[in-house]
């Protein structure tokens, strides 16, 4: 790990700027999973229990740059102060007055949450003004958001080039755990690539087939490779403008002699959301006026089958409408067999992430990380720029 960590920086009696990530599921004003904020902790505690005080920053939703006040964070910092079982400041504004008051009169020990950094548009743009204001309110600045380090905002880069700065323990978890892994992984490797649009996924397909012994891949853009081989799709999600980046993927696994498994048959359906009319496909066309929405049962044995033979696995990604849980028996059987792998299992974020959590698989998973994003990038061998711009441990 050469980026300074918490453990390299002296924080006592300093105040400690942190980004973190609290963009905690919401309904009704409540929070419905607080593993977000679960996963600060470490970092809050130990910052607080070395002598130094915390300003925490975090954002929630997407309001676009205005004040929404669905998206406050004041529920959070309530859930927090439970956590923590210490009070928890809560500043009105981000870098306003409430804020800067609140800031500068901080003490040694306590804790100061901001209001969400997104209710401003100079987060997003990463404004120079803003950047500053952030920065003038703490002597260190640490980032521990791993699901937002793929950004270039102010929050997670303009504002480390002004302070000395470090990674939070939650970060240092998940470069450690993943970049380790897809360094020197054991083999059989077992890709698995999930989720609607195979433009976004193309980058990490190809990067995929140069490392993996066998790259699975269903969900939505699945369809785009199937009707590039001739298959009929019928309503199915599909991009037109992949179809020959699909079959130069195709060509490419062939090559490399790269196992990629494509669905053979399909749950489908005459529209998301409908689950009378769904039934299963005996191969791979789908009939017209119909969609995929899940995997089949043939397609979960050949699946689990090659799951079964793996000793790393790298999953991001649902293998159907996961939303709507008729539909998601491909991506929990999936699940099931990724479990019962004897080796290292690393599950991207995402709703890959909440099967696994909501079928209570998580103690059976080597690691399940807090960034579905950014965990891509790291698979696909890319740099955050969240994590780039942090001091290196030999600077000093």
């Amino acid at each position: 790990m050469e980026k300074k960590t918490l453990r390299d920086i002296d924080v006592f009696g300093k105040k400690v700027l942190m980004r973190v990530d609290f963009n905690v599921p919401m309904a009704d004003g409540k929070i419905t999973d607080d593993n977000r904020i679960v996963e600060a902790l470490p970092s809050i505690k130990y910052i607080i229990e070395n002598g130094g005080s915390v300003i925490l920053m975090s954002h929630l939703g997407r309001p676009d740059g205005k004040v929404v006040k669905k998206y406050s964070l004041k529920p959070v910092a309530k859930r927090l102060a439970e956590l923590l079982d210490k009070k928890v400041i809560f500043a009105k504004d981000v870098v306003g007055v409430d804020a800067s008051k609140k800031a500068k009169e901080l003490k040694q020990g306590q804790i100061l949450l901001l209001e969400n950094l997104r209710f401003d548009p100079a987060e997003e743009e990463n404004g120079k003004v803003f950047c500053n204001k952030l920065a003038k309110m703490a002597d260190i600045y640490v980032n521990d958001a791993f699901g937002t380090a793929h950004r270039k905002h102010a929050s997670t880069y303009g504002v480390a080039k002004q302070l000395p700065s470090a990674v939070g323990f939650l970060i240092e978890k998940e470069l450690t755990m993943i970049c380790d892994t897809m360094a020197n992984p054991k083999r059989p490797l077992v890709g698995i690539l999930g989720g609607a649009k195979v433009a976004d996924k193309l980058p990490i397909i190809d990067k995929l087939i140069d490392v993996c012994d066998t790259l699975i891949i269903g969900g939505g853009m699945a369809y785009t490779f199937l009707k590039a081989q001739g298959y009929t799709i019928g309503t199915s999600l599909v991009d037109d403008s992949k179809l020959k980046d699909t079959l130069a993927m195709l060509d490419k696994a062939k090559e490399k002699g790269v196992n990629l498994l494509l669905p053979q048959d399909f749950v489908v359906s005459t529209a998301i959301d409908g689950v009378k009319n769904a039934v299963m496909t005996k191969g791979q066309n789908i009939p017209e006026g119909m969609m995929g929405v899940d995997i089949g049962n043939k397609t979960i044995k050949m699946f689990s089958k090659a799951i079964k033979k793996a000793k790393t696995v790298i999953w991001n990604g649902p293998l159907g409408v996961f939303e709507q849980k008729e539909f998601a028996n491909g991506t929990f059987k999936v699940a099931k067999a990724v479990s019962k792998v004897r080796g290292t299992t690393i599950i991207g974020g995402g709703d890959s992430g909440s099967a696994i959590i909501q079928m209570g698989l998580a103690d059976k998973i080597t690691h399940i990380s807090t960034g579905g994003g950014a965990s891509l990038k790291l698979f696909e061998g890319k740099v955050l720029p969240g994590v780039d711009i942090i001091e290196n441990k030999t600077e000093y």
